[in-house]
């Protein structure tokens, strides 16, 4: 596997085999490891660079993927509709062949709403409130104390 940075072979393997393993396994594996801990951390950060290197690699193509699904759809969706719009001018509702038969056919009744508001009130169901974290961080900022709330700092590894 070529990567990103020269490894060793202990952080080699542990690169190698890290999709597979959970948290604890993982923080086992890397316990495992004698080695100095100024050491260990830059190896660890070069695990997590390569790690996260793959991660947008996925990331970008699971965005292209979704494009080409999206793409696909649209094609299927236009084939169905072009078919059933020459189906309809030459006025048939069926037609086989040794492979396929095509129909047109009534879809399922589906409801349109024209204008929600004068629909009744009891057609509507009642949802549980969300809670806005983004205006209570706000709050909390500002220095207003609210019951079951509070700020927290926490501190995370920064790779730079």
């Amino acid at each position: 596997m070529a990567t990103l940075y020269e490894l060793t072979d202990n952080y080699q393997h542990v690169l190698e085999i890290a999709e597979q393993l959970d948290e604890e396994t993982l923080k086992d594996t890397l316990d495992s490891l004698d080695d100095a801990i100024d050491s260990k951390a830059e190896n660890s950060a070069k695990v997590i660079r390569e790690l996260e290197g793959n991660i947008n690699a996925l990331t970008s193509e699971i965005q292209r993927l979704n494009e080409r699904k999206t793409a696909l759809n649209n094609n299927v969706r236009f084939l169905k509709e072009y078919l059933q719009n020459e189906m309809e001018k030459v006025g048939k509702d069926k037609i086989k062949s040794d492979l396929f038969t095509v129909g047109i056919q009534n879809n399922p009744p589906s409801v349109h709403v024209g204008d929600e508001k004068k629909i009744p009130r009891d057609y509507f169901t009642e949802q549980e409130p969300k809670l806005d974290k983004k205006r209570l961080k706000n709050d909390l900022k500002a220095g207003a104390e609210i019951d079951g709330a509070e700020l927290r700092q926490s501190k995370g590894v920064r790779i730079r």
